[in-house]
């Protein structure tokens, strides 16, 4: 029976591209406190690391360069756009929520 465990070189690749995802992110929206922070890169890592692989073939084969690329750059690619996209989204999602007074930091 064949194993399903992922090559270690892979998996390196994935957390790499997710990290630097999340990173780049908070270099360009800032959280307001800790805890939107920490959900903020829980999520953006999670995302990296399930959707990396997608989102990096989907991306290559958008920018026509599936073909110029190794398999570790395209899930570094991948992983590192899921990440971003997640910590964007969930960025603006907490500000619309501060807005119509919905959010963790609104006045009750």
């Amino acid at each position: 029976m064949q194993s399903m465990d992922p090559e270690p070189a892979m998996l390196a690749a994935r957390m790499a591209g997710a990290v630097a995802g999340a990173l780049v992110s908070l270099a360009y929206m800032m959280p307001k406190g800790a805890r939107e922070a920490a959900a903020r890169a829980i999520a953006g890592i999670v995302s990296g690391l399930v959707f990396g692989a997608p989102a990096g073939v989907a991306l290559a084969q958008w920018m026509g360069v599936s073909g110029l690329l190794s398999p570790s750059e395209t899930l570094l690619t991948g992983s590192a756009a899921a990440s971003m996209t997640a910590w964007w989204v969930l960025g603006a999602l907490a500000r619309i929520a501060d807005r119509t007074g919905r959010g963790p930091t609104a006045k009750r």
